[in-house]
């Protein structure tokens, strides 16, 4: 409501309307405190340099249970909307460990399902435990991605969600797309169009939440322990 009404202060910033030239300053202003976006980009590429650390030793192992569980190739990349900007939006090639057979979009863009067939046994198990993002510490460390924000959308379905869905195109507005984040622990994977709108909702929630240095820290850590917690618990979908 209060971007609505333009009466907020925080973390939401107007940008000049179309056809009026910007300044440079203005049109590298972020939406987010430029303090908080720079502490939490440390925090990303030190959080990802020791995770990778950490996991890089079973990526052989990983990767040789996909060979066996079906033919195919092990990474899967696909090409992924990222942080919207006064000027431009980002686009960035996603990667992470396949966990679909190798004709699961031979048809183009699908929804994902529960039980979804075209998921492999192992890839199943990868979603399950989330060990299938492990390969985007990798995309955060080229600032494509940071380790929490809203879900990176695909093309494929963004003019029509666009659309549909009042302030869809806002949600990565200043803020770069997570490997997890606030939706991603909430609801997992999106099966319609109903779970998009909520996803959005969730991802404005995060977005105003972080706003201060005190609503960043503990909406991260408590994201981040629920991360944890579904992981362990193997509630990833």
């Amino acid at each position: 409501m209060k971007f609505i009404f333009s009466t907020n202060s925080g973390p939401w910033k107007k940008t000049q309307s179309q056809g009026k030239k910007m300044t440079h300053k203005q049109s590298t202003t972020h939406v987010l405190d430029p303090h908080i976006v720079h502490m939490k980009r440390a925090f990303d590429i030190a959080f990802s340099i020791v995770c990778l650390s950490l996991t890089l030793p079973f990526f052989p192992i990983i990767a040789m249970f996909i060979k066996l569980d079906s033919p195919g190739p092990v990474f899967f990349t696909q090409l992924r909307i990222g942080q919207a900007r006064p000027t431009k939006t980002d686009l960035f090639n996603m990667i992470k460990f396949r966990t679909m057979v190798t004709s699961a979009e031979k048809n183009g863009a699908q929804w994902a399902a529960k039980n979804d067939p075209r998921v492999t046994p192992f890839g199943m198990f990868m979603r399950k435990t989330r060990i299938d993002e492990l390969p985007q510490f990798f995309n955060v460390l080229l600032g494509q991605m940071s380790i929490i924000g809203p879900r990176p959308e695909r093309p494929g379905f963004y003019k029509r969600l666009e659309h549909q869905i009042p302030f869809f195109s806002e949600r990565t507005y200043g803020v770069m797309p997570g490997i997890t984040g606030l939706a991603q622990v909430n609801q997992g994977y999106d099966t319609n169009i109903d779970d998009v709108r909520s996803k959005v909702g969730f991802d404005h929630s995060y977005a105003l939440a972080i706003s201060s240095l005190y609503g960043w820290v503990k909406m991260d850590a408590n994201i981040i322990l629920k991360t944890i917690s579904v992981m362990f618990l193997g509630r990833g979908q």
